[in-house]
């Protein structure tokens, strides 16, 4: 026994076993505090482990007001945010319908004529607003830009499909945008109602607890929506992303709201430094009371008051000589000598010092980052950086955009569409084999569709469209898939490249020959050549 285990069972004490030191996990951040074996870096780190709803309910109102806050008044939010939208919805997202041909029996050919029709047709709707918005305002690409917009502020799309008859023989269907706090945040456990949203046994919504515009009623009161008819056509849309359990959106930008804070801070802690230290750009150095140094500045009509003394000698004297001295900052900018002893010093401003540059790139880098963009996609600043990097970041943020185009985009655009579909084969102007009761029971496979958005961005196209020759040459890509990066569709190429093919042979002009070729490929490789030189 050692000599603190005996001291310790003298007085009745058992005395602490320390672990002994292993391979594990934060390296002791997980230890007992009592037991003085937390780590200095862990010690005040002790976050509370609980459901993402629970989260999200307690930060979403105070996270969706700062962020708004920062949209309307930052302007590098702001143009980043615009440019979110554009790279990832641009002026709207295009349908391409893929009816399950082979689930619905049809041929292919059946298949791609119906599909052809039915986007052709919902174009013309999504394309009208008064048609399509129940605000009878924007086209639905417009509005897709618009919730998105939202999204990012709120971390919710929230929508319904009302029915407003405006023309005879149109859809009545209608998108009415809502902003997402219309939503209330009420929970009710023995209604299963949580954040507004009631929800089944599974979790799956069942309907929406909505606060009505007071100005489109006259007055505030709350309804229930049901999430679908009784024919399983959606009337509501809610879209969002997050974590397992999560019944509510946030902000994308919650993250960075503190890096936010902070770069508005620098920037305004900077400018008031630079401008202080313009106005007060030069310093007297003077043994005399600072009224009294400074008095000498100033002639009588400027003091406005007969000249005083307090009796001591060197104070009348250097005040004497600094008001025959005519020293003027302001008006002569003319220094004709100082009292002995003063030193006059000129300043110059040390703002923005040499690290604010390179600070206040990190806060940019990461409000970037959280809205989907690389550093010069959000900033415009391209400073130092090469086709090659630029490239590279570019590719890499570009699996982000078409995450957030496919998963917020497309999820707010696919409801609208069946039920813009839904009651269209209703009505007979959309025929369907068997009729609604057929789509009905086959409503799955009818729907699906795709939904297109415009290309990536390059900063070398030549270099691009070299790359997609030789994969479409090595068996490696499809027609479809090389148009679909493009964000076009194949079928509509193919028809117009025909058309196209069609008429020059109409009016006699060449086509595309071999030797064209090669004199393409030629000049591709002396632009490479070019590029790589630069």
């Amino acid at each position: 026994m050692g000599v603190m285990s005996r001291i310790a069972s003298l007085f009745g004490a058992t005395p602490a076993i320390r672990p002994a030191p292993g391979a594990d996990f934060m390296r002791g951040g997980q230890t007992d505090i009592a037991s003085n074996q937390v780590s200095p870096f862990f010690i005040s780190w002790q976050p509370a482990l609980r459901s993402s709803r629970d989260d999200v309910r307690m930060a979403w109102k105070d996270a969706a007001a700062r962020t708004i806050d920062a949209l309307q008044n930052s302007g590098w939010i702001a143009g980043a945010v615009d440019q979110a939208v554009v790279s990832t919805i641009g002026s709207g997202l295009t349908l391409a319908a893929k009816p399950d041909a082979l689930a619905l029996k049809w041929d292919a050919k059946q298949a791609s004529a119906w599909a052809k029709m039915v986007e052709r047709r919902f174009a013309l709707w999504a394309g009208s607003p008064r048609a399509c918005d129940a605000q009878a305002r924007v086209s639905l690409g417009h509005m897709t830009a618009t919730a998105f917009r939202h999204w990012i502020a709120t971390g919710e799309i929230v929508a319904t499909l009302p029915q407003i008859r405006r023309e005879p023989g149109a859809p009545a269907l209608k998108a009415l945008l809502l902003e997402s706090w219309r939503v209330t945040q009420e929970s009710n456990q023995m209604d299963r109602l949580i954040q507004g949203v009631r929800l089944d046994a599974y979790g799956a919504p069942l309907g929406y607890r909505i606060q009505q515009d007071a100005m489109i009623d006259g007055q505030t009161q709350i309804i229930d929506v049901r999430a679908r008819a009784r024919t399983g056509r959606p009337a509501v849309v809610h879209v969002f992303d997050g974590m397992p359990g999560q019944v509510r959106g946030i902000s994308a930008l919650t993250p960075a709201l503190k890096v936010v804070r902070q770069f508005d801070q620098l920037a305004d802690a900077t400018l008031t430094a630079a401008l202080l230290q313009s106005i007060f750009a030069a310093t007297l150095e003077s043994d005399a009371p600072t009224e009294q140094a400074l008095r000498g500045f100033q002639d009588e009509v400027e003091q406005g008051i007969a000249p005083a003394g307090d009796g001591m000698a060197l104070l009348e004297a250097q005040k004497a000589f600094y008001d025959g001295a005519r020293i003027d900052l302001g008006r002569f900018g003319k220094i004709a000598t100082l009292f002995p002893g003063d030193k006059l010093k000129f300043n110059r401003s040390e703002h923005p010092n040499s690290t604010y540059p390179d600070f206040s790139r990190i806060l940019l880098r990461e409000i970037a980052r959280c809205l989907g963009l690389t550093f010069e996609q959000a900033t415009g600043d391209y400073f130092g950086a090469s086709y090659a990097t630029i490239n590279q970041a570019t590719a890499e943020i570009w699996q982000v955009v078409l995450y957030r185009r496919q998963i917020i985009g497309a999820r707010m655009l696919q409801p609208i569409y069946e039920a813009w579909l839904d009651e269209e084969i209703a009505a007979g102007t959309v025929p369907y084999p068997g009729g609604y009761r057929a789509f009905l029971a086959q409503r799955g496979f009818a729907v699906m569709a795709n939904w297109r958005g415009g290309k990536r961005p390059s900063g070398d196209p030549w270099k691009d469209a070299k790359a997609v020759a030789a994969m479409k040459e090595a068996g490696l890509m499809t027609d479809e898939q090389a148009f679909a990066e493009r964000g076009e569709d194949w079928e509509e190429q193919y028809e117009q490249l025909a058309r196209e093919r069609d008429e020059r042979r109409r009016l006699g002009l060449p086509e595309m020959t071999a030797g064209a070729r090669e004199s393409d490929a030629a000049e591709m490789a002396a632009h490479d050549k070019a590029m790589n030189g630069a």
